[in-house]
């Protein structure tokens, strides 16, 4: 049997004021894990989280308190169409105060894309379904910081808290 294989690139919105995290996990228990790791890690946060079930019933199965994230993570879910993809939208707080104990749940395989710049996302399809092939992260580089970029670079760090 031949199979045809055929590429999409899915544009990924992002909300003012959000980050998005996909990434592939393996079990529809992801939902609740996450759940529960980003409730106890950032008080405050705002999210919806949406995971597409490979088998079985095959549904996009969600959590979240934020209704308008929630709908775009099921939305953005949808439009990738991969099976054991989840889709994490976020506010009141940064990728970095989740990402590691997202990587630590059981049923995370991979993150694709930590972001809050715009977002592209390459899909495989084959007879089969559908598969993350990787991501466009921004926009390409426009050249090698000079020492006024370093100075810039080690201030903002400092004045936003994450060096001291």
């Amino acid at each position: 049997m031949t199979s045809v294989v055929k590429f999409d690139v899915v544009d990924i919105p992002i909300p003012h004021g959000s980050n998005v995290i996909i990434g592939q996990s393996h079990f529809i228990k992801t939902v609740e894990d996450m759940y529960e790791i980003l409730v106890s890690h950032v008080p405050g946060i705002k999210f919806g989280l949406a995971f597409n079930e490979a088998s079985g019933k095959r549904l996009i199965r969600y959590e979240g308190n934020d209704e308008e994230l929630v709908k775009h993570a099921i939305d953005a879910a949808r439009r990738i169409g991969a099976g054991h993809i989840f889709v994490l939208y976020i506010r009141n707080a940064w990728p970095i105060n989740i990402i590691n104990a997202i990587k630590n749940v059981q049923e995370v395989l991979k993150i694709y894309a930590s972001t809050a710049n715009p977002l592209q996302v390459v899909v495989v399809e084959t007879n089969q379904g559908r598969g993350v092939v990787g991501v466009v992260d921004g926009y390409p580089p426009l050249g090698v910081e000079d020492s006024e970029g370093k100075r810039e670079r080690y201030e903002f760090l400092r004045r936003i808290g994450y060096k001291k």
